[in-house]
């Protein structure tokens, strides 16, 4: 190996419901890239979208919204050569594992007894979009919005929810699963909101654009696609 190579970092910013499979990515990463260090950003998907327009030293971003993410590719921010629709998600409504309310899947959030839901903030956070969607859909949204708790990113909602803050959450089916103290209500039907697909793109003023290629690769090799689908995201585009 040669000595004189500098050791390269990458930040990535990504979805906040990106954290476990990507701290996993990570050390699979390191193994055959001893010299890059990642370095990753995790939040909602609006919030990154700003700091990366207002000129955020990063590298690759991986949205959990198209339309963050296509704002960022108008703007020039985006390298249009290395971008693409990733992986995908669902939308589930969860509570509490021992929760002694027991919410009857999307329409019983309208019960009485049910006093707080909640959802991602849907200006800036995608699942917080999807939910409202959602709920608008299940022809809901009008009757609940008092009971809305809104959080910061889709793993606050997970938090609210875990630790009985809240009676019942909106979440990613791969947040659901990374948790032992919720349950699956209900999943959302696939129509009742927007397509959950996660773009992933390289920017174009990437300070290590080689290394951000490689890694861009990367994660949409055999490899690595193993291990978002064990997470529960659904491959899109595999190369």
């Amino acid at each position: 190996m040669n000595q004189n190579k500098k050791d390269a970092e990458l930040t990535i910013s990504a979805a906040a419901s990106m954290k476990d499979v990507l701290e996993e990515i990570r050390k699979l990463y390191a193994k055959d890239h001893p010299h890059v260090k990642l370095f990753f950003n995790f939040g909602a998907s609006g919030a990154l979208q700003q700091q990366i327009s207002q000129g955020a030293p990063v590298d690759l971003f991986l949205s959990a919204a198209e339309d963050k993410f296509a704002a960022l590719v108008d703007s020039g921010h985006i390298d249009k050569k290395y971008r693409t629709s990733f992986v995908g998600n669902e939308l589930v409504l969860v509570q509490p594992k021992n929760s002694q309310k027991k919410v009857d899947g999307y329409t019983g959030l309208a019960d009485k007894n049910i006093k707080k839901i909640s959802i991602g903030i849907p200006e800036t956070v995608p699942a917080g979009k999807y939910a409202k969607e959602s709920l608008e859909y299940y022809k809901i949204w009008e009757n609940i919005q008092g009971k809305i708790i809104y959080a910061k990113d889709v793993r606050q909602v997970l938090t609210y929810v875990e630790t009985g803050n809240v009676d019942a959450g909106i979440v990613y089916k791969t947040d659901a699963l990374s948790s032992n103290k919720i349950e699956i209500v209900e999943v959302a039907e696939e129509k009742s909101h927007t397509p959950i697909i996660y773009p992933l793109g390289v920017i174009k003023k990437s300070g290590s654009k080689e290394e951000a290629i490689k890694f861009y690769d990367f994660l949409q090799s055999d490899k690595a696609m193993n291990v978002f689908e064990k997470y529960g995201f659904i491959p899109l585009n595999q190369k």
